[in-house]
């Protein structure tokens, strides 16, 4: 999976209508909101868009006919493999109805083009979890920390030891755990958080 390292832009002149393509990276729907209101143009006669977020995703058709405008710019998210992600496509009409084929074709192919032309960066899927050790172990602990690239988000000591919640690469989860249990002599815990 892909999301943009930058916001991208993309304009198109189809039978005198002009389309815009705006994308940017959302990592939330209230996120999707405010990047929509930010691109309102009272001139525009149409702002459709489409967002995905993990498992959620929405469109618009705001008003083209149902089908034709929001669903072709999702296809065209999802057809790139992108995620985290919300584009609008801005209709300026120039006097010339496409046809529910055509504006199909217009709003997938603008957001299409967009995207590719834009810069991407590949998704890494993290994990958070819970790492609890004694002290004896700690600095064991966070040279695996550091050999992992684990993102320590706190920690906490009681008599025990400490308990850190950290995030790491899913893909490095298995052998973490093994590094954990290895270095901790079996007294470290990795659970999920």
């Amino acid at each position: 999976m892909w999301t943009l390292d930058a916001p991208a832009s993309h304009e198109a002149i189809i039978k005198k209508s002009r389309f815009v393509a705006c994308a940017t990276r959302v990592d939330s729907p209230q996120e999707a909101a405010e990047y929509l209101e930010s691109l309102h143009d009272p001139h525009a006669t149409h702002h459709c868009w489409a967002y995905r977020i993990g498992l959620l995703y929405r469109f618009s058709d705001d008003g083209e006919p149902g089908g034709t405008a929001g669903r072709p710019i999702l296809a065209a998210i999802e057809g790139q493999q992108f995620d985290h992600i919300m584009v609008v496509v801005v209709r300026f009409f120039g006097g010339i109805k496409l046809g529910a084929g055509g504006l199909v074709r217009a709003y997938g192919g603008v957001t299409a083009q967009c995207l590719r032309l834009a810069t991407r960066v590949e998704i890494i899927p993290r994990v958070t979890l819970r790492v609890g050790a004694p002290f004896h172990a700690l600095g064991a602990l966070y040279l695996l920390f550091e050999r992992f690239s684990a993102t320590k988000i706190d920690e906490q000591f009681d008599a025990d030891g400490a308990v850190f919640r950290i995030e790491l690469e899913q893909k490095a989860l298995d052998d973490f755990r093994g590094a954990v249990s290895d270095a901790t002599r079996g007294a470290g815990t990795v659970d999920l958080s």
